[in-house]
């Protein structure tokens, strides 16, 4: 079993334009079938339209307010929601605070670049 601390973790940009740190995957800690991460949007920022072709991905918002558009809907997001995303839905988020919105996520299978396609 792997343990990781939050400062010791390095934040990278997506290619839908959030900024990643990821807690826990595959190719760095070992464990098997998901990925685990924060991401966090900046205000008046969102991410670009994208759907993943495989991954089902749980969102929970800890911090800051948004809107998420998820397949035809939109829906207000706020700290305490969790949202389940599945695999093919396209969506995007949009910080519509004053302050970071910050989104756990968990993937399953993790999280990968070569999944995600760019929609818009």
């Amino acid at each position: 079993m792997k343990k990781t601390r939050y400062a010791d973790v390095e934040a990278f940009l997506t290619k839908d334009g959030s900024i990643i740190r990821e807690l826990m995957h595959p190719a760095v800690h070992g464990n098997a079938n998901q990925s685990f991460a924060e991401a966090i949007v900046a205000p008046g920022r969102g991410t670009q339209l994208h759907k993943h072709v495989r991954s089902e991905e749980i969102y929970h918002v800890s911090a800051g307010e948004g809107r998420m558009a998820l397949g035809q809907e939109t829906i207000v997001i706020r700290p305490g929601d969790t949202i389940c995303i599945p695999p093919g839905t396209p969506h995007r988020v949009e910080n519509t605070g004053q302050g970071e919105l910050r989104i756990l996520c968990c993937c399953s299978p993790p999280y990968s670049d070569d999944d995600t396609e760019l929609l818009g």
